[in-house]
């Protein structure tokens, strides 16, 4: 059985009640407990002498001041004896202007005869006086600075805010990261460099001394950083690069010479700076925009990558989604002069993500295949897959099951892609019938058009801001994309409002987010891929210029008679694409009619069950589709969101 430590008082606690203490003694001294001694003036004084009755005790008469304090026994407040006033008062005068008096000590011999003379304090009492109060005050700023550090985060502003991670610590391996093999393999060559650096350097090479991750978001860049650290065994310094720039100008150059020097003393070793872009960014070329901190802090980076020595064994290794705005000083040969890039993972790369965070699953059910999941999930990082995992756990847990199925699995990559299921949603029946219509037409088009991405599931139940959606699976995943896939996309989003015009005679604005859709594919393929009659041009976007005056003109590339040609072909393509779509619902209207009834009565369609109406009702659907829907998805043919047509939202795209 493991002792139990005992427990200790917080740190924080001990010095925040010593701070208090210090304070309370301070005020103490400063203000010793006078608050009710009244302040008289030299002749009140001399009358309260005389007055009849009076008694004092403790009376000292110094040189500059008199004190003491007087009692009335024959004074009474109220009528009843119990009530007498015979509690002293506590008095003083200053004699500042009056002294000598000879006549004060004739009154007072006859009068008080029990007073005492108060001799002024020697220097040495006086300076004794000065050292404490001067001890108590630079007490009270040493507790004040260690409360500001400990509990504010001031004053702290030189020293480093790097983590760092011993080689004898549980660590991260290459076997714990999965789904970026190329990015691993190119970084195993530095592992080999740390563990034995001595057979580059006999034969007179040197390692790279920076190492760029570059990838969208959520890929594994710092979990790869760590994984080289783990694998290799040596020190690992961890540090964002926002903790590098503070409001005080040197402050953030301090902080990358500690770093420097700490990592010389521990190598070989890693330094690894996360977010590079917020302390790497292009500097100005000019005063306005400039930021006089930052890009100090970046030249010191620049001066310590250079500085040491080639064969030293500290290896810098940063990452960054934002590689274009990074100073070219810093990608430099003799810097970061190797960039990794960590993409997105393919069908099999998520598949072994899958299996590594499947680990942490108590029990898993053996229905749950994780190559359908991979299929299911195309654009995913492993943040997301290791995201679904947990969602699925919990979601099993939700329901009181003792293994995870997959069933949870698909719930949990539904719930990622449109959002939670709102059955409790309440919707006319007339509404209900015009989100049926819509999304009838979605999947009937996509279906129909050749190039388009089979149907997977068809629903009219909420989930998120939708109020229905259709789910569409690619063979398998797309890096290019040809005109005709991009022409069915386009036909795809606007099947639901041909439809809702074709049986409803009025459209809705549930199309918003399908018409977003179209409008910016169609732009895309003729600006940027040259997919239209203008030719196989590039046409950048026009960016505003502002006024000094406050408003915006838009300055473009080209001229204004060739953006009027450019709208006039984003709406041929688009109308184009609607008189297709029109077409094949119009010829289509039993099919039609049948899914959007059978959605009505169910709420949602399996691509099996639409293909039975399909076939039923006589609708001619595309070779593509008829394969994927007659065959049951195995290994390497099994169903992907590759986009998500619903209402009231944004279409996300791939998931």
């Amino acid at each position: 059985m493991e002792k139990k430590r005992p427990w200790r008082f917080p740190y924080t606690l001990r010095y925040g009640i010593a701070a208090a203490i210090i304070i309370v003694i301070t005020i103490s001294l400063f203000y010793p407990g006078e608050s009710n001694v009244v302040t008289l003036g030299y002749g009140p004084f001399k009358q309260l002498v005389r007055a009849p009755g009076a008694q004092f005790q403790n009376l000292r008469v110094g040189r500059t001041m008199i004190r003491g304090e007087v009692t009335f026994p024959d004074r009474v407040t109220a009528g009843d004896d119990k009530n007498k006033s015979d509690k002293p008062i506590a008095f003083r005068v200053s004699r500042q202007g009056v002294d000598p008096d000879p006549a004060l000590f004739a009154l007072l011999d006859a009068h008080a005869p029990g007073y005492e003379a108060e001799g002024d304090k020697s220097g040495l009492a006086i300076v004794m006086e000065i050292l404490t109060y001067l001890i108590l005050i630079l007490l009270m700023v040493v507790a004040g600075v260690y409360v500001a550090r400990r509990w504010f985060g001031i004053g702290g502003f030189g020293r480093g805010r790097h983590r760092l991670y011993a080689g004898q610590d549980k660590r991260l391996t290459f076997a714990d990261v999965a789904g970026i093999e190329e990015a691993k393999a190119e970084l195993k060559e530095v592992v080999d460099f740390l563990q034995d650096s001595e057979k580059y350097k006999n034969l007179g090479g040197r390692i790279p001394k920076g190492v760029l991750l570059v990838g969208p978001p959520g890929t594994g860049k710092t979990l790869l950083a760590k994984s080289v650290a783990g694998e290799a065994g040596v020190p690992f310094f961890n540090i964002s690069g926002s903790d590098f720039v503070e409001m005080f100008v040197g402050v953030g150059a301090s902080r990358v010479r500690d770093l420097f020097r700490e990592a010389a003393m521990r190598a070989p070793c890693i330094i690894f700076i996360d977010e590079l872009d917020a302390m790497g960014r292009t500097r100005a070329g000019h005063g306005m925009g400039s930021h006089e901190e930052r890009e100090q802090t970046l030249n010191q980076l620049l001066v310590e990558m250079d500085g040491f020595d080639v064969n030293s064994g500290v290896i810098i290794m940063a990452a960054t989604n934002r590689p274009e705005i990074l100073d070219a000083a810093l990608l430099r040969p003799g810097r970061f002069d190797r960039t990794v890039v960590v993409d997105r993972p393919d069908i099999e790369g998520r598949e072994a993500i899958l299996r590594v965070h499947a680990k942490a699953v108590k029990k898993l059910s053996a229905d749950v295949n994780l190559r359908q999941v991979a299929a299911l999930t195309p654009g995913s990082v492993g943040a997301d897959l290791a995201n679904i995992v947990n969602e699925a756990i919990l979601l099993a847990a939700r329901r009181n099951a003792e293994v995870v199925e997959m069933r949870d699995f698909e719930e949990a990559i539904e719930r990622g892609a449109v959002g939670l299921e709102r059955k409790s949603r309440i919707m006319r029946p007339e509404e209900k019938t015009r989100v049926a219509v819509h999304e009838a037409g979605h999947a009937l088009v996509a279906c129909a058009v050749e190039h388009s991405d089979p149907v997977h599931k068809v629903s009219i139940i909420p989930r998120g801001l939708a109020g229905g959606y259709v789910l569409q699976r690619p063979e398998m995943d797309r890096m290019l994309m040809t005109r005709g896939e991009l022409e069915a996309r386009i036909k795809v989003a606007l099947g639901g409002t041909v439809a809702e015009e074709i049986k409803l005679a009025e459209i809705s604005t549930g199309a918003t987010s399908d018409l977003n859709t179209a409008n910016r594919l169609a732009t895309q393929m003729v600006r940027e891929f040259g997919m239209s009659r203008l030719g196989r041009i590039y046409l950048s976007d026009g960016q505003a210029a502002f006024l000094p005056a406050g408003g915006g003109i838009e300055s473009r590339a080209h001229s204004e008679q060739t953006a009027r040609e450019v709208d006039l072909e984003v709406r041929a393509i688009i109308q184009n694409c609607l008189d297709d779509v029109r077409t094949v619902l119009e010829n289509g209207r039993t099919a039609l009619d049948a899914v959007a009834q059978r959605l009505i009565e169910k709420e949602v369609l399996d691509d099996l069950e639409l293909l039975e109406l399909l076939e039923k009702n006589g609708f001619p659907i595309s070779a593509a589709a008829r394969k994927n829907l007659l065959e049951q998805p195995i290994a390497h043919q099994t169903p992907m969101i590759d986009q998500i047509t619903t209402r009231n939202v944004e279409s996300p795209g791939a998931a």
